[in-house]
């Protein structure tokens, strides 16, 4: 059970990702977190973002903006790097919104990848899915109250390396998941 948030790999950065290899193997489409996975929490697009997306329109990679945020911050920011599709209030870890993301793009779950930066929601929620998944590196430590809160119980269920020995993380899984389950609510039910 706790498998569920492991990460299929983990990368320091979404921009060091190799998108080329990715299409290569086969893979058509990427669901894409916004907040801290693309840029820093709220901040608009910037020249990195925008180059990113041009070079996987120029190579056919299908994208989709997938977010627990509202409408006008996820809409803006697909529009800003010439995006077609966005989910906003996905309400991640839920299945529904990569499903309509995958629908959005025309692929499915064989030839479609997940990238995020938090394991309780992007991750498991990628891997509840059934699609691959890209864990990276948080971009800003500043945070709202909830997701610090996430942080927090992601290092004491995995520690500071994502890929442990599982026997450890089912003993610290053990001794939060419950804890956990009260902030995902509180989480969850804030974006409404």
């Amino acid at each position: 059970m706790f498998q569920k948030f492991y990460p299929s790999e983990d990368i320091r950065s979404t921009y060091d990702i190799d998108f080329e290899r990715y299409y290569k193997e086969g893979y058509r489409g990427v669901i894409f977190d916004v907040d801290n996975t693309l840029v820093p929490h709220n901040a608009p697009a910037d020249e990195r973002a925008k180059k990113l997306f041009k070079r996987l329109d120029a190579m056919g990679m299908q994208y989709c903006f997938t977010s627990n945020n509202k409408e006008p911050r996820v809409k803006a920011f697909c529009e800003a790097v010439g995006g077609k599709y966005y989910v906003y209030k996905a309400n991640k870890p839920s299945i529904k919104g990569y499903e309509t993301a995958m629908k959005l793009m025309g692929t499915d779950k064989k030839n479609t990848f997940f990238v995020g930066d938090q394991l309780f929601t992007d991750v498991y929620g990628a891997n509840r899915t059934g699609i691959h998944s890209i864990l990276v590196t948080p971009m800003n430590p500043k945070e709202e109250i909830q997701i610090v809160i996430k942080r927090y119980f992601e290092r004491l269920c995995c520690g500071s390396t994502v890929r442990k020995n599982i026997n450890e993380i089912i003993k610290n899984m053990g001794q939060i998941f419950v804890i956990w389950s009260m902030f995902y609510y509180f989480t969850i039910y804030s974006y409404l």
